[in-house]
């Protein structure tokens, strides 16, 4: 065999494992990102589950006592504010993740605020329909926690390939970006403090 046919038959070959290469990263980036994208629909799933029952709990709450009409309003503001905000798996960004993120704590703030002042209320905390559905967002929330850890596994198996060498080469070739995850909410780190005031 000349030496220029070896030359060109060792750069066709070299040029094959290159696409073939090419490929199979580009089908591997497009299972991590389908498997993103699955992950913040649960994610997404679990937030309106949390929506739809806060709507329920609002309305049960207005039946069952004179209840305080700021608490009810910013939690009716809460939760059209995070109905606002629209975000798929494609536009994670940090920034946008943070004004989502903002917005749900904002609406749990609310919730938690609802929750307090209910205890004023016997006649409410004895109501059957108050009951369960205090009892289902609680789930709701452990649904939420579960879907968030579960989208922040998927994401960082998902970054790893587009930032690691060689899939940083060809994630910039197919235009593949890395995405946000969820992170704790300021202050997190902290232990609450607990006193018991024994008199």
């Amino acid at each position: 065999m000349k030496k220029g046919n070896l030359i060109l038959l060792v750069i066709a070959g070299l040029l094959a494992l290159v696409g073939f290469n090419g490929c199979n990263t580009y089908n591997q980036f497009v299972e991590f990102n389908e498997n993103a994208e699955k992950a913040w629909a649960n994610v997404q799933t679990q937030y309106q589950r949390r929506l739809d029952l806060i709507g329920n709990l609002v309305k049960t709450v207005q039946g069952a006592a004179d209840f305080e009409r700021s608490t009810l309003t910013e939690i009716t503001e809460a939760r059209a504010r995070v109905g606002s905000i629209q975000l798929n798996a494609n536009e994670l960004t940090e920034e946008k993740l943070a004004e989502f993120q903002a917005a749900q704590d904002q609406m749990r703030s609310a919730l938690s605020r609802l929750l307090v002042v209910v205890e004023r209320y016997p006649e409410l905390k004895a109501n059957q329909n108050f009951l369960e559905l205090q009892a289902q967002l609680e789930g709701t929330e452990n649904r939420i926690a579960t879907a968030r850890r579960d989208f922040n596994d998927v994401v960082a198996v998902y970054n790893k390939a587009v930032k690691r060498f060689p899939g940083r080469f060809w994630a910039s070739v197919f235009g593949f970006e890395p995405k946000a995850m969820f992170k704790s909410e300021a202050g997190a780190e902290k232990a609450p403090e607990v006193q018991f005031d024994f008199k």
